[in-house]
């Protein structure tokens, strides 16, 4: 074995014992990045909740509002259990939790719909300490409000002169057909989890990485050179294109997750996707200074890189210089890779964008990991 090769495999070998030693790195590792994925799916292993109570202002007290509650209270996801005289009786149930959404019904809804040329308004008001609350309200109200507007509108055609089954045909010319894409069930976690799931291989990696390094800094047990950097990846990329196997391609499938992708191009695009953090993180733990600042770099940075990423927030929101920000962050191109193959079936090529993004960023940020870490090594050489 040649002298170039050998320092390399010590290092990948004693980076594999440092962390094994370890007994917190080891923990984040492995423990929690098995054991996050549960607790998540714990949390939205009722992907849909039913019976949201829900209380009703009816100033109106009309025949067609009462029509319209009577409607809705048969959907399966709310249940009107409170009847209130004023919008303040009202909220003060909502800040007592004990509704998690208020229909408004003015007094003039019924004389507005009597009204050919009048504009009936409802106003509904959501809890939103969950959004499984406001799904639930929002989405059965809209689908009992479009019965409605269609009823209404024969009605007023009826009484233009219309003939009835021409209105019907005026009213239906465009009939449509709800299909949910990609997420079966329509619920939260089958969304969510999926993305979360690319989160937790990112922020455990790094938090580990940045751990190792504050750890080394601390016993003075520092290694910057080039054999080091490539040991030290090696030991990591390792340990966790397992673990990424099993949380990305296992997981899913054990708890019935979207998973229509092809496990061959999953496992393809872990290779860049870890790399990329991996550089990253030892990019960052060149700056850290004792283990407990890589705890507050991850929580400090797990929901802005959740957000920043354009999964749980629409992309299309998020300012152009955010975005730049987030297109730098490995975990953005990875959840969209993923989702795009896991969860919509998109072939490896189909989604090659964001796949050639990660092998960028990795070449980015290995160049970069090798500066620092000259850097680092030329800065420690003259304080010696």
């Amino acid at each position: 074995m040649s002298e170039f090769q050998y320092p390399i495999v010590k290092a990948f070998v004693s980076e594999l014992q440092r962390i094994f030693r370890d007994p917190g790195v080891t923990v984040i590792f492995i423990v929690a990045t098995l054991a996050y994925p549960l607790i998540y799916k714990a949390i939205y292993w009722n992907e849909q909740i039913t019976n949201v109570p829900v209380a009703v202002v009816d100033l109106s007290d009309s025949p067609q509002s009462r029509e319209f509650l009577h409607r809705w209270n048969a959907a399966p996801d709310i249940r009107l259990t409170h009847t209130c005289t004023s919008m303040a009786e009202a909220e003060q149930l909502l800040r007592d939790q004990k509704v998690h959404g208020i229909i408004y019904f003015p007094r003039d809804f019924a004389r507005q719909l009597a009204d050919p040329l009048g504009q009936a308004h409802i106003s509904l008001y959501c809890d939103m300490s969950s959004f499984l609350y406001m799904k639930a309200i929002y989405l059965s109200c809209n689908q009992v409000m479009l019965e409605s507007m269609r009823n209404i509108q024969i009605d007023r055609y009826e009484q233009m002169g219309v003939d009835k089954n021409f209105a019907w045909a005026l009213v239906q010319d465009a009939p449509y057909t709800e299909t949910a894409l990609f997420t079966p069930t329509g619920g939260y976690g089958s969304f969510l989890i999926p993305a979360v799931l690319v989160l937790i291989l990112h922020q455990t990696l790094f938090f580990g990485i940045c751990m190792l390094g504050g750890t080394a800094r601390e016993e003075n047990e520092e290694s910057y050179t080039f054999a080091s950097l490539i040991g030290r990846a090696g030991a990591c990329f390792t340990i966790y294109y397992a673990l990424a196997a099993i949380l990305l391609g296992f997981f899913p499938r054990l708890f019935n997750l979207p998973h229509i992708g092809s496990i061959g191009d999953v496992l393809l695009l872990i290779v860049p996707y870890i790399l990329a953090i991996i550089f990253f993180s030892l990019c960052v733990s060149v700056f850290i200074r004792n283990r407990e600042s890589g705890l507050v770099l991850l929580i400090s940075s797990s929901l802005i890189f959740l957000f920043m990423a354009g999964i749980s927030w629409p992309k299309e929101m998020i300012p152009d210089a955010w975005w730049y920000i987030a297109c730098c962050i490995p975990y953005t191109h990875g959840a969209h890779a993923f989702i795009h193959i896991n969860s919509m079936g998109a072939s490896l090529a189909a989604t090659a964008t964001e796949y050639i993004a990660l092998w960028i960023l990795t070449g980015v940020y290995f160049v970069l990991a090798c500066g620092l870490f000259y850097i680092r090594r030329k800065h420690l050489n003259t304080e010696n």
